[in-house]
């Protein structure tokens, strides 16, 4: 068995420039010959994808390499649309070519002749790093699949995968109706098997070291590592390498954040608030969701005592509403509705009874009604906060609210709105 601690991980030789096609060859050199499969090797792994859903990355790769057809795809997904996430552009930044060996290990085992990289174009230096990188392995062999790099416009539904897949496809990042999962995306009359760089990056680990190796970190349930994105009250936005199953509490002091915090909002803008006092749970999916949380995209943001719950909420469901694709009624009205009610219980609304049970309705009738899942995030995120900051909202109810809402200080990443009639990107 080689230990899990001989060989490097994600983010091993990072130091602000990312490696070369030789610098990671040698870093990443094969110590012992690995027995079986990689197919073989990625099932044993127990690996789920680093993109939110969770996924077995084998069972997805079972999917695709049992379609018929030639002109298969793998898509390698780092458009990261989530503002407090930068998982994508740190990985991408340090090593480029563990992803992309991910990605070629992915499209051997489905069969796939082409391989396309996409990365918002609003992120010159981490396209200029998979430039480089795609130039260097295309001068090293001929052989093997095509990689194209591509660069969508940067919304937060671009990074959908079926709008993703739209994308490439017609050049509309709209997401597709999928009443059920697994569905095959397909470019063409190709199918297409999607990960996110971070999954891609595990891919290439267990390509080369193995299963054994790579469940040496981790747990029984969850093995493995994955890159957190921790933002908010901390002493600066960080991304770090965790192994799941550590401490809430040991992951936060090593990413330099606030150690008593009010609230953790978990998984993103779709994620959901958890209080500040669950600090001594594991950070694994197993243990999350008896709270009703997950580790999603690895994304936490620490609120502090002195920061209002349900501000930040309304900050993060107004930009959600607007940032919706808008071809459905849930997102088109249902949405923007929810952000107004939100609104008007932070500023003390005349009717703040009827506006809280407007917020509980709306809710129940807007979930599971979508083309996609991005109105889900956010009824997730809203209902958490309900749970999680009641005491404060019924403070703003009683027209009490706390000082926190009347400052100007903000701890979740929300970008300025864009302008609200550009619905469809090209």
């Amino acid at each position: 068995m080689i230990s899990s601690d001989s060989l490097p991980r994600l983010l091993h030789g990072s130091s602000g420039r990312p490696l070369t096609l030789a610098q990671h060859e040698e870093t990443f050199a094969i110590s012992q010959r690995r027995e079986g499969t990689i197919l073989d090797h990625l099932e044993a792994s127990g690996l789920t994808g680093r993109g939110g859903a969770a996924f077995p990355t084998a069972r997805k790769v079972r999917l695709i390499h049992d379609q018929r057809g030639h002109n298969k795809f793998v898509v390698v997904n780092a458009m990261e649309g989530e503002p407090a996430s930068h998982k994508d552009r740190t990985l991408l930044g340090a090593n480029p070519h563990l992803v992309l060996d991910g990605a070629e290990y992915l499209a051997a085992m489905v069969g796939a002749n082409n391989i396309a990289v996409a990365v918002a174009r609003d992120n010159p230096i981490v396209v200029n790093h998979l430039e480089r990188a795609i130039h260097e392995r295309s001068r090293r062999s001929l052989r093997g699949p095509k990689i194209e790099l591509h660069t969508p416009p940067w919304r937060y539904v671009a990074g959908e995968e079926s709008a993703l897949v739209n994308w490439l496809d017609d050049n509309q990042s709209l997401p597709q109706y999928r009443p059920r999962r697994p569905t095959i995306l397909r470019i063409g009359h190709g199918p297409v098997l999607v990960d996110n760089a971070e999954t891609c990056a595990n891919v290439g680990l267990i390509g080369r070291f193995g299963a054994e190796w790579w469940r040496g970190l981790g747990t029984r349930e969850s093995p493995g590592t994955v890159l957190v994105s921790i933002t908010g009250a901390v002493t600066r936005p960080t991304v770090l390498e965790a192994s799941l199953g550590s401490s809430l509490r040991s992951i936060l002091a090593t990413g330099g954040a606030d150690p008593n915090p009010q609230a953790l909002l978990m998984g993103g803008y779709g994620g959901a608030w958890i209080s500040g006092d669950r600090l001594d749970i594991a950070y694994s999916n197993q243990s999350l969701q008896e709270i009703g949380a997950t580790v999603g995209a690895g994304i936490i943001i620490v609120l502090p005592r002195d920061g209002c719950g349900l501000v930040e909420t309304q900050r993060i469901a107004h930009w959600m509403a607007n940032e919706s694709a808008r071809q459905c009624g849930p997102c088109a009205f249902g949405l923007p509705a929810l952000a107004e009610d939100l609104s008007q219980l932070t500023h003390n609304s005349r009717e703040p009874q009827a506006v809280f049970k407007r917020i509980v309705e709306r809710c129940g009738v807007i979930e599971n009604r979508g083309a996609c899942r991005h109105p889900d995030g956010v009824i997730r995120l809203i209902r958490s906060a309900l749970d999680v900051f009641s005491e404060d909202i019924a403070n703003h109810m009683r027209g009490a609210p706390c000082s926190a809402s009347r400052s100007n200080a903000h701890f979740a990443t929300v970008p300025a709105l864009e302008r609200e009639e550009e619905l469809i990107w090209e």
